[in-house]
């Protein structure tokens, strides 16, 4: 994938002057050689000097992620100056003390030290990034850095994102809809255009040279799954050709690029296809297309992008599980009530290689509308089929009416139940999701949209939420664990 950083660590040592020097510089060396990909910066940090030495040797070697590390006690100034100065995330460890018999001139008091260094940097406000438990031996530390890439590859995406919206939110869909402050607040750039603009654009791509190439790609994706609607492929090559276009164009100083686009109902009889395949397209290749204009839906996508390193969805919760199918195919099989199991879909903007089998379609529901008497041409460009099952992360970033940030994190799975249904669509099982449900997604307003990465990322969305300074991120409570809003009599 292009379209996320690739994060390049940098590791500085620092070193409180009243402690032996040797012993940050020893226990650094020994971090670099767990943690294997790292650049070991050599000037250990004592003074602001030092500081300022570090930091060029770090910029020299083109670093845009950075640990301190507290090799003893440090000194708690410059250390935080450290980030401070940096212009990347930075993360914060400690050394664990190395055997019981070097506790004389071999303490290192970095236990303590960490302690000073968290209260300095709440005095000058400075963010960094903390594990759980940020105190190791060079093995344990090497495991905290590991779990920080993910998380630093998140932040510098959105350091260096330009999100690019078509088109007002279609009527009646205001969930969609919130104040873009904090986007610019979280360092996110944003370019808001007109259908017009985007349908001018399609039109100046007709006869396109490329098209033909777009053309045998999605032939050879789709396979026998493009079958009678394989008619549709120049519209959507045209499409797919005019979006990257357009996202190149207009980077400007960004680097990375989502959309969120108006796609019905009028995008149909004007375009003349349904757009849902090439946004999976685009989607497979972390470049995220959020449906319906749904900015903080296209953010959310892409900071699972950034985590995980791979393609996500987004999905509408969308509807109940019936009966019959929870006690033919769930009951029994998994432990999971009804109330835990539910549907995600939307019309076909996942990625094929999240499906099970995929097949090009036309889009039930506008075609019912648009359609209804006659075999399906402009509601054509749907990739259905049933999500693969697995571990998933359910999760969305937001801002409220207010303008403030608040996110929400689930973890289940996509169980292996055949949905019966159509669009893009699997049948999932989060534990105690009829509470998180309604004291969640209904008491905290969120939109009907949620994103989803293809695996258990809840440890690493929940620190990049944090490092953004999200002031309210919630999750599925377990049994026994009420939500504030929840009926204790029930």
């Amino acid at each position: 994938m292009n379209n996320i950083p690739t994060v390049k660590l940098g590791l500085i040592a620092v070193s409180r002057d009243c402690f032996p020097i040797a012993l940050s510089q020893t226990r650094r060396a020994a971090v670099a050689k767990a943690t294997g990909d790292i650049y070991e910066c050599k000037i250990t940090v004592e003074n602001e000097l030092d500081m300022l030495k570090a930091l060029e040797d770090i910029k020299k070697a083109r670093c845009n992620a950075l640990v301190v590390f507290l090799g003893n006690f440090g000194p708690e100034t410059p250390e935080v100056m450290l980030a401070q100065n940096f212009s990347g995330p930075t993360m914060f460890v400690a050394a664990a003390e190395d055997a019981a018999d070097r506790l004389i001139d071999g303490r290192g008091d970095a236990y303590c030290g960490m302690l000073n260094c968290s209260y300095n940097l709440g005095l000058r406000n400075i963010k960094a990034f903390m594990p759980e438990y940020p105190v190791g031996t060079p093995e344990d530390i090497a495991k905290m850095i590991a779990e920080f890439v993910p998380v630093a590859r998140a932040l510098l995406g959105l350091k260096s994102l330009k999100m690019i919206t078509f088109g007002p939110r279609p009527q009646d869909f205001l969930a969609c809809n919130a104040p873009i402050k904090k986007l610019f607040d979280i360092g996110v750039e944003i370019q808001e255009n007109s259908e017009l603009d985007l349908l001018a654009a399609f039109h100046a791509h007709k006869d396109d040279k490329r098209i033909a190439k777009v053309i045998k790609d999605m032939e050879a994706e789709l396979g026998a799954g493009g079958g009678k609607m394989s008619g549709i492929l120049p519209r959507l090559a045209q499409y797919e050709i005019t979006l990257l276009d357009w996202a190149e164009k207009n980077k400007g100083s960004r680097e990375y690029v989502t959309f969120a686009n108006k796609c019905w109902p009028a995008f149909q009889t004007e375009f003349g296809f349904v757009p849902c395949y090439v946004n999976s397209r685009l989607a497979a290749r972390g470049i995220p297309v959020a449906c319906e204009v749904d900015i903080y839906g296209a953010l959310s996508e892409y900071i699972g992008t950034c985590v995980t390193g791979d393609s996500v969805t987004l999905l509408d919760i969308n509807n109940s599980v019936p009966s019959d199918m929870y006690e033919n195919d769930i009951k029994g099989k998994f432990e999971y009530t009804l109330k835990d199991v539910f549907m995600g879909f939307h019309c076909g903007n996942t990625p094929s290689c999240r499906l099970k089998k995929s097949e090009l379609k036309y889009q039930v529901i506008m075609k019912r509308l648009l359609e209804p008497d006659h075999e399906p041409d402009i509601t054509r460009g749907t990739l259905e089929g049933d999500i693969c099952d697995g571990d998933i992360t359910f999760f969305r970033l937001q801002s409220t009416a207010e303008g403030e940030l608040k996110a929400y994190i689930a973890q289940g799975e996509i169980l292996p139940v055949a949905t019966c249904s159509f669009g893009g669509i699997g049948v999932f099982a989060i534990p105690e999701m009829g509470r998180f449900y309604r004291h969640v997604l209904i008491a905290d307003r969120y939109p009907h949209h949620g994103a989803v990465a293809f695996g258990h990322t809840g440890k690493a969305l929940f620190d990049v939420f944090t490092y953004l300074g999200v002031p309210k991120i919630s999750y599925n409570q377990p049994k026994g664990q009420p939500y504030p809003t929840e009926n204790p009599f029930v």
